[in-house]
C-alpha cells in the first residue's frame, strides 16, 4: 500500500512540474526571411505602422526588428512580440502554409495599405463561415503569407 502512495505522489509531482514548465513559455517573436531586410522593414512600416525597434549585424545582412507603435519610442516600449526579418539568400518560397496572422480592425483599409505599400492579396478576403470573421491572405515584397482576421 505504502508503494502505491508513493508512487501517486511522485506521479502527481511529475505532473505538476510539467504543468508548471508548460506556464512559463511564451512567445518571444515571429521570424520571415527576406534577400533585402531592410526593405522588407519599410513595408511593414508603411503597410502596417510598425517601426524598426532593434538592428543586428548578421552575416548575410541585417536582422531588422519590427513592432506596433506610432513612434520609434512607442514601438519599443510595446510589450507585443516583435517581427524579427532575417536575411535569406532567395525570396523564391514554395511552402504557403508558414505565415504571419494579423488581427486587423478594417479589412478594406488594411489591403488598401498593403498594396500601396507594394505588397499583394491572394484574392478577396473572404467570410469565414457565418462568423461574422473576414479572412484575407496577403503577401509581402519578399514573399511571406500574411493571414489577416477581422472579427466582428
Amino acid at each position: 500500500m505504502k508503494s502505491i502512495y508513493t508512487t501517486a505522489i511522485m506521479v502527481s509531482a511529475a505532473l505538476l512540474l510539467a504543468s508548471a514548465a508548460h506556464a512559463q513559455v511564451t512567445l518571444n517573436s515571429v521570424r520571415v526571411g527576406a534577400k533585402d531586410t531592410v526593405a522588407l522593414a519599410k513595408f511593414y512600416q508603411a503597410a502596417f505602422g510598425m517601426q524598426e525597434v532593434n538592428r543586428l549585424n548578421g552575416q548575410g545582412g541585417p536582422e531588422v526588428f519590427v513592432n506596433f507603435g506610432a513612434t520609434v519610442e512607442s514601438a519599443k516600449a510595446n510589450k507585443s512580440e516583435p517581427i524579427v526579418i532575417m536575411h535569406r539568400d532567395s525570396d523564391d518560397l514554395k511552402d504557403p502554409i508558414p505565415h504571419v496572422i494579423l488581427n486587423v480592425k478594417d479589412m478594406a483599409a488594411t489591403v488598401a495599405a498593403i498594396k500601396a505599400a507594394g505588397g499583394s492579396m491572394t484574392g478577396d478576403p473572404r467570410p469565414f463561415g457565418n462568423t461574422g470573421v473576414v479572412i484575407g491572405i496577403a503577401i509581402d515584397p519578399a514573399g511571406n503569407r500574411l493571414e489577416l482576421i477581422q472579427r466582428p
